[in-house]
């Protein structure tokens, strides 16, 4: 067990090195509690600015406005959640809106990275229903669908591990930011191995991300939950898109041939992080290749209810004619791959990653092991920048 427990270590260490890019700065004998802290902190003690290109900040691209789509549902059920918690639980799980709480967050299990709020597991089964409530009231039938699902692949982890305690499907931790309103900003995030979720609400503008979603195994073959099966379509319509590409148009969209690793950009401890575009530009496309973008791009947003997804989509088009799609990989139907979407508005990945939690695969990146994020560039992560707003006009910050 101890090996075991070594090797998933030293290769989640590979990761966070690999994300962070900060390998050569400190001593290869740092441990990784204190080497994933230090990470993180640099994380949270940096000005924060956001998914930005080399070219700087785009300014002007969230205006405080009205989206028609009401928030109250949500506001009803996260105090529905907060008024069930008791005297120990509230304090580790309500933070004020402007709290660096939204930005702790990471895909490393639970056994090496501590996260605040009030998981699953120590939820009575009353604060569990209402734990989902507030997520099936701001997530899309799907959404809430495809969060519960990731859970499940912690179990099956645990099952593929010897009954390895560091995989648990209940350790998925709540957090409140801010008081729920119908005019000031909160929102709420849920914390965990494979799924994070930040969702920001002012008055009835919505801002869910980042957002991380991944899995493994993705096609579970045994135990509990046979059958369970994540990213199919985030998969496979990538892939056909990129397949619908001309010869020309997939050459200047592949940053790569090779898939060796993990390509994914944009992960925990990278909110302040200088991502250019690459690839293909949508203005060398035609409509109709556009209209699967689009798409594609949908399958994503779609995780939202559905009028805050509408929202998100018109602005996302509003933008179009400046976005790139970026690929890593071989494009067969047995290929491995990474591909972006990248806006002023919208920074997609999709990533398929080496191993971890599975042993005797290699350490090749394999279609078993997936990892996603969304992002929305040029600093409205967490909703900050109509965050920024709000004070700015409603409580005279500068």
């Amino acid at each position: 067990m101890k090996k075991i427990v070594s090797l998933l270590i030293i290769t989640l260490l590979l990761i966070v090195v690999k994300q962070t890019n900060i390998a050569h700065a400190q001593p290869n004998n740092e441990p990784f509690p204190e080497r994933l802290k230090r990470i993180e902190n640099e994380n949270l003690n940096k000005p924060y600015e956001g998914i930005i290109t080399s070219k700087g900040k785009e300014k002007g691209l969230y205006p405080l406005t009205s989206t028609g789509v009401t928030t109250e549902p949500i506001k009803k059920a996260a105090e529905a959640f907060l008024k069930s918690l008791s005297k120990d639980q509230l304090p580790k799980t309500h933070f004020d809106s402007q709290n660096k709480e939204w930005q702790k967050w990471s895909n490393v299990d639970n056994g090496l990275y501590k996260r605040q709020g009030v998981s699953i597991k120590e939820m009575s089964q009353q604060q569990r229903k209402l734990a989902f409530a507030l997520m099936q009231t701001s997530l899309s039938a799907k959404g809430l669908q495809l969060g519960k699902d990731i859970m499940k692949t912690d179990q099956t982890l645990r099952e593929l591990n010897n009954d390895n305690p560091i995989y648990d499907e209940e350790l998925y931790f709540f957090t409140i930011m801010g008081k729920p309103s119908m005019n000031e900003p909160w929102g709420w995030q849920v914390d965990g191995h494979h799924l994070v979720i930040n969702y920001f609400i002012v008055g009835d503008q919505v801002v869910m991300t980042p957002v991380f979603m991944g899995g493994e195994p993705i096609i579970t073959t045994s135990g509990k939950y046979l059958g369970n099966t994540l990213f199919q379509d985030e998969q496979n319509t990538g892939l056909k898109f990129m397949q619908s590409l001309s010869s020309e148009q997939q050459r200047q969209a592949t940053l790569s041939e090779e898939k060796r690793g993990n390509n994914i950009e944009a992960e925990a401890f990278s909110d302040n992080k200088t991502v250019d575009f690459q690839g293909l530009a949508t203005t060398k496309m035609t409509e109709a290749q556009k209209e699967k973008l689009v798409a594609l791009t949908h399958q994503y947003i779609s995780n939202m209810r559905e009028g805050h997804a509408k929202v998100k989509m018109e602005d996302i088009k509003k933008h179009l004619d400046n976005t790139w799609f970026a690929w890593i990989g071989k494009t067969d139907e047995e290929a491995v791959f990474y591909y972006r979407i990248h806006s002023p508005v919208i920074l997609i990945e999709f990533d398929h990653q080496s191993p971890i939690g599975i042993r005797g695969q290699g350490r090749g990146a394999t279609r078993n092991h997936i990892h996603t994020i969304v992002r929305t560039p040029n600093g409205n992560d967490y909703g900050k920048d109509l965050l920024r707003q709000h004070l700015e006009q409603h409580h005279n910050h500068k």
